[in-house]
């Protein structure tokens, strides 16, 4: 992974219409962009659709970035964000990624069942979580980000995210012990 001065500099030769540079913004972001899409979109070939989408997106309006000390990726996660937003409106009885398609795999194959189990039934639980809840919760344990980070891509105060944070994990608890987690 590059240094933040190194990425800032990529960018920086990026608002310049260096395509060299955002190429290397896109090898070094999309495969997290990918996981956060992919995350929320019940097919994988919609949520490779939407992750070239955001970078299509990032690419036209990278002359609009502006540097607040937050990483380049959040941007481009509030942009993700906004695409998953816009491919379920209008759209009805779409899903979360399906089970199978869970690159995760175990030896035994009681374990890989009962992880795939857990696991969908997390994304579920995490996937009824309103807005921000939402929001916070996968950008902090899918994506990673700090709560910094999530401040900046909500526009909101560190402690406010925490907050949130706070009250989704509650949320998620009450849904996993009502199925049995």
């Amino acid at each position: 992974m590059q240094s933040r001065d190194a990425e800032t500099a990529l960018v920086q030769q990026a608002i310049k219409r260096d395509q060299a540079a955002f190429t290397e913004l896109y090898e070094l972001h999309v495969d997290r962009i990918f996981r956060h899409v992919a995350y929320q979109v019940s097919d994988r070939t919609d949520a490779e659709d939407i992750t070239q989408e955001v970078f299509v997106k990032a690419w036209q309006s990278i002359h609009q970035y502006k540097w607040t000390g937050a990483p380049f990726v959040t941007w481009l996660i509030v942009i993700a964000r906004n695409a998953v937003t816009d491919y379920y409106r209008g759209r009805k009885n779409v899903r979360p990624l399906d089970e199978k398609d869970d690159p995760r795999s175990a030896e035994d194959p009681v374990e890989a069942a009962e992880a795939k189990f857990n696991s969908a039934e997390i994304r579920k639980a995490v996937l009824k979580l309103k807005g921000d809840q939402q929001a916070v919760v996968m950008m902090r344990f899918i994506d990673g980000l700090s709560y910094e980070e999530i401040a900046e891509a909500l526009r909101k105060s560190e402690g406010a995210v925490r907050v949130i944070q706070h009250r989704a994990l509650r949320e998620l608890r009450k849904m996993l012990a009502t199925s049995g987690l």
